[in-house]
């Protein structure tokens, strides 16, 4: 990003497609943090509030995590979403979620499988 004084200010937009390239493209690392949002928003002349809104984008988007007082890091995509601290409460939601829906899948998988067992034991051979 061009950070010269007669260049546009990035938008939170902009900055958030910024860091999900980098993400995305493995030029961060999980575990790695991205710059405190202060010393973003200094860097880049734009308002505190711009930094942060970009970093929420990028959490609700699964990318990162916040932790406070500590910065946002990238996460780690082996790890379940939902489940690390700093989360977004909407991944913990969807999380919790998936995983009700993946126990009830299995229970009606288990039950298919005996309906179809006690069907084949009591079918009629075809003449």
């Amino acid at each position: 990003m061009d950070v010269s004084p007669d260049a546009p200010k990035p938008t939170a937009k902009e900055i958030a497609a910024r860091y999900r390239n980098e993400i995305v493209h493995g030029d961060r690392e999980p575990g790695s943090r991205l710059p405190a949002a202060r010393q973003l928003a200094r860097e880049l002349g734009v308002q505190l509030m711009t930094v942060q809104n970009a970093y929420g984008q990028l959490r609700e988007e699964g990318l990162v995590l916040s932790q406070q007082g500590r910065g946002t890091f990238v996460r780690d995509p082996a790890t379940p979403l939902g489940t690390e601290p700093g989360s977004s409460p909407a991944f913990a939601a969807l999380a919790a979620e998936l995983s009700s829906i993946h126990d009830a899948l299995r229970h009606l998988d288990e039950r298919m499988e005996r309906l179809e067992q006690a069907v084949g034991r009591d079918a009629v051979p075809e003449q």
